[in-house]
């Protein structure tokens, strides 16, 4: 009896083991796919990948070029895993940087608002259009962009990343006034591009993403950390002039210059703080910067902490390029500043309209921040327009 029992105990097991099997195949259950690179022609192939996530990388992997100072002081550069530094890319991004083909009629290029020899801004008050349209904001430069770590680009901080920031001028009304499908196409068209991103991205199949990788990996590249004052704060004494230093000094005093909370420091070689500031330049605004992103009126009137660095050829200055020398912005700090509500509480001395620096020491500043400049690196081979 016992045998009987033990019998149909199993049989029923067993049945019950092929029903499940059967109901899992009818229901079409499958294994978990594994993601990964699926072409064994790319530089990170996964041979147990499954079903391809889009990660695949191609070209030749090469590192930045990073400053001693940078890397002295600085953490290490905020690079995409999904956009690496490639010999190929990069040389594609240049290419595509000077390429007029993007805008709507042909003629305009990203170096056409962003010139070398002017550390990649324009000398313009505002930057021109296709169409004879002009902004309402001066070009930033561009350079050591792989080190804005709270990746917010533009004056108004609208875009997420170097990658974010190449997309907008290509479709914006008043600056390259194109459309993506157009700009592609016009690539698409060409006898060289095809071959120049396969040999960048594995594809001859261009589209607009692999168009701002390509133009960011290159933007990557404009590095800019070998100014007489790094050399002067890497032991060479004899880099800057008394004066220079003198003007430093006066950077660093809370009671003169007092800059170096949003433009940084000899510990913050970037000379940025990378952060959204209203520096007393109005009582009410035209341009709402911060705010016009936000949506928050507290932010009115806020725009980026430029770099101080190459203060030499990026004139003028601000965010509307209102003051065309250096002596203006000092003079600005030193006796112009206005209130408004959302004025930055770093601005101590508003109500003495700034912080009424002698002649002396104004000039000395003046001295010391043209002394972060880096004549090497607005002539750089490597930037210029390879077409």
């Amino acid at each position: 009896m016992n045998i009987v029992m033990n019998f149909k105990v199993l049989a029923t097991l067993v049945l019950s083991v092929v029903l499940f099997s059967c109901s899992s195949s009818d229901n079409g259950s499958e294994p978990d796919a594994i993601l990964g690179c699926t072409d064994p022609n790319s530089n990170n192939y996964n041979s147990e990948a499954t079903q391809d996530n889009g990660s695949c990388e191609y070209g030749t992997y090469v590192d930045l070029e990073i400053p001693v100072i940078f890397n002295n002081l600085l953490p290490a550069p905020l690079i995409p895993t999904n956009n690496s530094q490639t010999i190929e890319g990069i040389a594609l991004g240049r290419k595509l940087f000077y390429e007029p083909l993007l805008s709507g009629d042909g003629t305009q290029a990203c170096a056409d608002c962003h010139f070398a020899e002017n550390a990649f801004t324009d000398p313009n008050q505002f930057s021109t259009g296709i169409d004879g349209s002009i902004g309402n904001r001066n070009a930033m430069p561009i350079y050591n962009v792989a080190w804005n770590f709270n990746e917010k680009f533009f004056w108004d901080g609208r875009a997420r990343n170097v990658e974010d920031q190449a997309f907008g001028p290509v479709v914006n009304p008043i600056e390259m006034n194109n459309t993506w499908p157009n700009a592609v196409a016009s690539l698409q068209a060409t006898s060289i591009y095809p071959d120049l991103f396969f040999e960048a991205f594995g594809t001859s199949i261009i589209d607009s993403v692999l168009v701002v990788k390509a133009i960011a990996q290159f933007e990557r590249t404009l590095i800019s950390g070998n100014s007489r004052f790094d050399q002067y704060l890497l032991g060479d004494t004899n880099a800057i002039t008394a004066e220079e230093l003198n003007g430093f000094n006066v950077f660093m005093d809370e009671d003169r210059g007092d800059c170096f909370h949003c433009h940084g420091s000899d510990a913050n070689p970037l000379w940025t703080d990378n952060i959204f500031h209203n520096n007393g330049l109005d009582t009410s605004f035209l341009d709402n910067g911060l705010g016009i992103v936000t949506g928050d009126p507290l932010d009115n009137g806020k725009f980026k902490s430029p770099s101080l660095r190459n203060l030499a050829y990026s004139a003028p200055y601000m965010h509307d390029g209102r003051f065309e020398t250096l002596e203006e912005v000092i003079n600005h700090y030193s006796e112009g500043l206005v209130f408004s509500e959302t004025i930055d509480p770093l601005m101590k001395n508003i109500a003495d309209g700034g912080a009424h620096i002698n002649e002396d020491d104004k000039a000395d500043l003046k001295a010391f921040l043209l002394s972060l400049s880096e004549p090497e690196f607005t002539t750089n081979p490597d930037f210029q327009d390879p077409n």
